[in-house]
């Protein structure tokens, strides 16, 4: 069974770095998260995996005071993304023409529904944005208004910072959540067969 896990999560993560990839090539906009990542790489002068791998042990430390406990998969997200980002960045090309870039967005987003099912369906631990959203909102409020705050803050401010946003950000804001609702009891079922009707929230 925790083999099975692994596989899932590793595999998950693998391809959530690959239709992150694929978001990049289009050059449509990207997910708020990757937004923010994206401006503060062209700030600071690293590759954009790199710049996630940062991001995500920096959000991992906002945990402390909440007192939110990380798991394996949680670790595995901090790192397993970015340097997947930092692979696929170097084998897949940039897309043109237009047609062939709105093509890409949409196996982006759909990768990424995915891959958000496939990760969060393993049951190893949420990732570290995932986790922080989580430990304020019991603290603080709803976890719809925590996120939603969240979000426009990273957006607003990878905007400032250069980031992409356009209507592929838009594209992904309206079909994230209803491709994770679709995947994530798929892949809980596949990853704990007995426990499947226990099947965990999703971020949209």
């Amino acid at each position: 069974m925790l083999v099975r896990r692994s596989a899932l999560l590793l595999s998950g993560l693998t391809l959530y770095g690959f239709s992150l990839t694929l978001l990049l090539r289009a050059d449509l906009g990207l997910d708020p998260w990757d937004v923010f990542h994206q401006g503060l790489a062209e700030t600071i002068g690293w590759s954009l995996g790199r710049t996630i791998v940062l991001t995500s042990f920096a959000v991992l430390a906002l945990w402390i005071p909440l007192r939110e406990r990380p798991g394996l998969g949680t670790i595995a997200n901090a790192v397993v993304v970015g340097m997947s980002v930092e692979v696929f960045s170097a084998l897949i090309p940039d897309a043109e023409p237009l047609w062939l870039r709105w093509v890409v967005l949409a196996l982006g987003v759909v990768g990424n529904g995915v891959a958000t099912g496939m990760y969060i369906g393993a049951g190893m631990g949420p990732g570290p944005r995932d986790g922080l959203m989580t430990g304020i909102a019991r603290r603080h409020g709803s976890i719809r208004v925590v996120r939603t705050s969240i979000e426009v803050t990273v957006l607003v401010t990878g905007i400032l910072l250069g980031g992409t946003f356009g209507v592929g950000t838009l594209v992904y804001a309206v079909s994230i959540g209803p491709l994770a609702h679709v995947f994530l009891p798929i892949f809980t079922r596949l990853a704990s067969p007995a426990s499947a009707a226990a099947v965990p929230s999703t971020r949209g």
